[in-house]
């Protein structure tokens, strides 16, 4: 440093000894020194003439200094350290600064949820969308609406969006609170015209359209979108093939394939183009006798009511009821249903408990509402990606006081049904506990339910580490005498944990599955370790890494299933009677050195589809990260960080890209 410099320094005379640097033609000494001053924007001057870009944009943006920082800003863009300017600006606050640098340097994702928590919604929209992420769109701009409802602006941006994607009803409601008074009426108008249109509100959309034409405006139509509402929309394909598109219903639910049928309902898989992602849509069949019709509508709006009431986690999620289709729209049950599984034969006595325990925490919530299913049975029971066992089909369920309801035909499935059920007597919660006793003995011996038979075997008979101690639970929970059973689902869920249940599948030769197959005696899951001491799977030869399973672990276990990502370390199963966590080998982690553009990719997309199941990864750095031979992996952490957050997993990223 200069003497006369480090002599003004010496005195704290601070201001006087940066401008002296800065006229020797030293402008970094002189930004250090304004900033021990606190002159951020002189700092920023002079750390941009030293071309230190990213620390200009730093401090002018502390300072508010936007033509410094706007200079500042374009130099960043173009450096490889762009990254981590972005994230230091994020934790000063700095938001709006970071979310320009990162829409500059085209990341457009990170972009928007650096806009999002700098308070511009619509900027954060539009990014989301333009990267191809609508149902984001939406979330960011559905949040800032709850948060100021009259941001009028924010609520067109929402008009539109939902418009483009087929939404129709959910756009007009939306646009149609923007006031007269509202500077953004017009643009509001412009957008509601076609959405009623859409919706053949004809009257609606003509008042629409001549008061957008008195404020001299027009209707604005996206021709990307003009035919959203079409059920099939033709486009020429190659060679003059008229290529037609898939059906779509309600205007945003596009036909897959039929999943299941009956006399009174069809059942869909859809692709929801709103939310993104899979659904099951519902639909009421037509049926000829006029009042087969009208009790199976009623059956219908029932199961509605009832699973809009149960938000359980161990009930299929009812994500909209749309009443003049009608129709019911449910999350999709990816891991199929329980009469599936048991087509491939027993399950191991844990897994078997595991998932009655779901169905009768499922039918204790809906008997404290005063619900009774009244048709539990191995095709009413579905799993999720993650495999937890969901109820569903509350069809024939009766709604009312639960000790004294007499049904008024006889409902259910008659393997499963109860037999006070079949001799026309009132279901009580006792009932469905019945039928989940008789699903839980299927699953443990892989014999169909045959009502009166004595000839059915006991599950230990079928499983050698099985004791009278199980039979008992069983022989309990399908008891003929309905005061022989336990009292509720909570009861009978206590029951069936007093016992241990062994993880091992057992299906000795005597015992056929379903489709007529043997499994071979004595094949029980075991661990192997290898000379050089890494444990593998003796079923399938994988090697694997296990981590003591924990509530919490397995709460954070179940969130790198949900996400299911192929830059997520994979969990392959939990280990019960350990208890532990298997998971995926990973053997080699990659230099501490930048990521390259297919790296950066692939771990946000992984962190992307983590986030989504509610879960923060919490160490998102080096020693997290393993190689493979597709690509980068981000190792499972067992450990919980309650400090950890969404943003923090992306600052974090943000520096590992630096």
């Amino acid at each position: 440093m200069d003497p006369d410099v480090a002599r003004l320094v010496h005195q704290q005379r601070l201001t006087e000894a940066a401008r002296l640097a800065s006229e020797r033609g030293d402008p970094a000494t002189a930004s250090a020194l304004h900033e021990r001053a606190c002159d951020w924007r002189a700092a920023g001057i002079e750390a941009l003439r030293a071309g230190q870009a990213g620390r200009a944009l730093e401090l002018a943006a502390l300072a508010g200094d936007d033509v410094t920082a706007e200079q500042a800003l374009a130099a960043v863009a173009r450096s490889p350290g762009a990254g981590s300017v972005a994230a230091r600006l994020e934790e000063r606050g700095r938001h709006g600064w970071a979310a320009r640098l990162l829409e500059a340097c085209r990341r457009e994702a990170d972009a928007a949820r650096a806009w999002e928590r700098a308070g511009d919604a619509r900027r954060a929209a539009a990014l989301l969308e333009r990267a191809g992420q609508p149902v984001e769109a939406a979330r960011v701009l559905e949040a800032a609406l709850r948060r100021e409802p009259r941001a009028w602006g924010v609520a067109v941006a929402l008009g539109g969006l939902l418009g483009r994607f087929g939404r129709w009803q959910s756009a007009a409601r939306v646009l149609q609170r923007v006031p007269p008074e509202a500077g953004e009426r017009r643009e509001a108008l412009a957008a509601l015209v076609p959405a009623l249109e859409q919706l053949g509100l004809d009257h609606a959309a003509a008042e629409a359209a001549r008061e957008l034409a008195s404020s001299g405006g027009a209707a604005q139509v996206d021709p990307a979108v003009q035919n959203a509402g079409a059920c099939v929309a033709p486009a020429s394909g190659a060679g003059g093939a008229v290529v037609r598109a898939q059906p779509r219903l309600f205007g945003r639910y596009e036909l897959v394939r039929e999943v299941a049928s009956s006399a009174t309902a069809r059942v869909l898989e859809c692709v929801d183009l709103v939310r993104g992602g899979r659904v099951a849509v519902k639909l009421l069949a037509a049926v000829e006798a006029r009042g087969a019709g009208r009790d199976a509508l009623a059956r219908f709006e029932r199961e509605a009511r009832v699973m809009k009431a149960m938000a359980h986690p161990n009930v299929v999620p009812l994500l909209e009821w749309i009443p003049d289709a009608p129709a019911i729209v449910l999350a999709w049950m990816a891991g199929g249903t329980l009469e599936q599984r048991l087509a491939e034969g027993p399950l191991a006595p844990a897994r078997a408990a595991e998932v009655t325990a779901a169905v009768l925490s499922a039918l204790g919530e809906a008997h404290r509402l005063g619900v009774l299913h009244r048709d539990v049975k191995p095709t009413n029971v579905l799993f999720d990606e993650g495999g937890v066992a969901r109820l569903a089909d509350f069809g024939v369920a009766h709604l009312g006081e639960t000790s004294t309801t007499a049904t008024a035909g006889v409902f259910g499935t008659l393997g499963y049904m109860s037999p006070e059920q079949r001799q026309g007597r009132p279901a009580t919660p006792r009932s469905d506990v019945f039928a989940a006793g008789v699903m839980l003995r299927e699953m443990l011996t892989g014999e169909r339910p045959c009502p009166g038979d004595p000839s059915l075997r006991p599950p230990s008979a079928a499983h050698r580490e099985l004791d009278t101690r199980h039979d008992a639970v069983v022989a309990s929970m399908i008891a003929d005498d309905p005061d022989a059973r336990p009292a509720d689902a909570f009861e009978a869920r206590a029951l069936l944990a007093s016992v241990p249940w062994p993880a091992a599948v057992c299906r000795p030769p005597e015992v056929a599955r379903r489709d007529g197959h043997r499994a071979p005696e004595g094949h029980d899951e075991r661990l192997e370790t290898r000379a050089d001491g890494v444990q593998v799977d003796s079923w399938t030869g994988r090697p694997i890494e296990t981590v003591a399973a924990t509530d919490r672990v397995l709460s954070r276990a179940r969130a790198f299933a949900l996400a299911d990502h192929p830059a997520l370390q994979a969990v392959w199963r939990v280990d019960r009677a350990a208890p532990a966590i298997w998971l995926e080998h990973l053997a080699g982690r990659p230099r501490a050195t930048p990521l390259s553009d297919a790296d950066r990719a692939r771990l946000r997309a992984a962190l992307v589809a983590l986030h989504a199941t509610g879960v923060a990864h919490g160490r998102v750095d080096w020693r997290h990260i393993a190689s493979r031979e597709d690509g980068v992996v981000l190792r499972f952490e067992p450990e919980h960080d309650p400090t950890a957050t969404a943003d923090l997993d992306w600052i974090a990223l943000a520096r590992l890209e630096a």
